[in-house]
């Protein structure tokens, strides 16, 4: 992690001493902004607002136990998810819940767990936002692929090029011009849609 680099926490607790205990293991300068919530349903609408890097959940809560809002957060997103359980539902509970990748405690728990639990949840999301770079990079490719494939139907069209001298046109005025070639298949397209 870089010094600059925060990770951003939402935290859905109803206690406030844990809520106090949690805090002192989330140093300022390495986490931030922390919001914390006493309710899955101001979670949720917490979420819909913003991202976070980090969804801590201290279950049982006011209005639900949270496991299921954490098991979705974990499978649909890539917001690390950590889930605080009492002990005597942990066993059971956390079987579940993990299979998801949520990360799961039992209450109470040593301070010293919570630490190293947090670094480890810290660890998966940086990794988590590498991936996520790689995977709107390949997207970007694609995408630039459709562009030029969709240009170079159009310039057959008109009848005065094959595939493969659409290919060139496309490869030369992107170098003539020092324009990456997604711009000028979009130019192409957008002067065949006129």
């Amino acid at each position: 992690m870089g010094k600059e680099e925060k990770y951003s926490v939402l935290l859905a607790s109803s206690n406030e001493k844990f809520d106090q205990m949690l805090m002192s293991l989330l140093p300022a300068d390495e986490y931030g902004p922390i919001h914390i919530v006493n309710s899955i349903g101001a979670a949720r609408r917490m979420m819909t607002e913003r991202t976070y890097d980090m969804l801590i959940i201290n279950a049982p809560l006011k209005d639900e136990r949270g496991t299921n809002y954490a098991i979705d957060v974990a499978h649909e997103t890539g917001v690390g998810v950590m889930l605080f359980l009492d002990a005597d539902i942990f066993e059971e509970v956390s079987v579940f819940t993990e299979q998801y990748g949520v990360l799961t405690l039992s209450k109470p728990a040593a301070t010293s767990v919570i630490s190293q639990s947090l670094r480890l949840l810290c660890a998966t999301r940086q990794r988590l936002k590498r991936m996520e770079v790689k995977a709107a990079s390949f997207e970007d490719k694609i995408e630039e692929i459709k562009l030029v494939n969709r240009a170079k139907l159009l310039l057959i069209g008109t009848g005065k090029f094959d595939e493969k001298s659409a290919h060139r046109f496309i490869e030369k005025v992107a170098m003539d011009s020092r324009s990456p070639r997604r711009k000028v298949a979009e130019e192409i397209i957008a002067r065949y849609k006129e």
